[in-house]
């Protein structure tokens, strides 16, 4: 059997299955395609959801560090300041 016939008789076989599919589908393919459609939709929400929480967790969690590193950085200004202060008094 050549490779042509194979590939005839694999796309013969398809169309059949999906035109039997077609007849014996239980909803009307108007129907079908709208709860594909809803679906897909209801997919893409999710997604978006997830997608917002994320970039709001890591917003967050930016912040925090930000935070985190101003209340260091005010800290270390004040040890500095504060030694800066004995420092310059025990000098005298």
């Amino acid at each position: 059997m050549s490779a042509g016939k194979l590939v005839l008789g694999v796309l013969v076989g398809f169309a059949a299955g999906a035109a039997l599919g077609i007849l014996f589908a239980p909803e009307k393919g108007s129907s079908l395609r709208h709860k594909l459609s809803q679906k897909r939709d209801d997919y893409i929400d999710e997604l978006e959801n997830k997608f917002n929480e994320f970039v709001e967790n890591v917003t967050n969690k930016i912040e925090k560090v930000q935070d985190d590193l101003n209340d260091a950085a005010e800290n270390g200004k004040h040890k500095v300041d504060d030694f800066s202060k004995k420092f310059t008094s025990t000098k005298v």
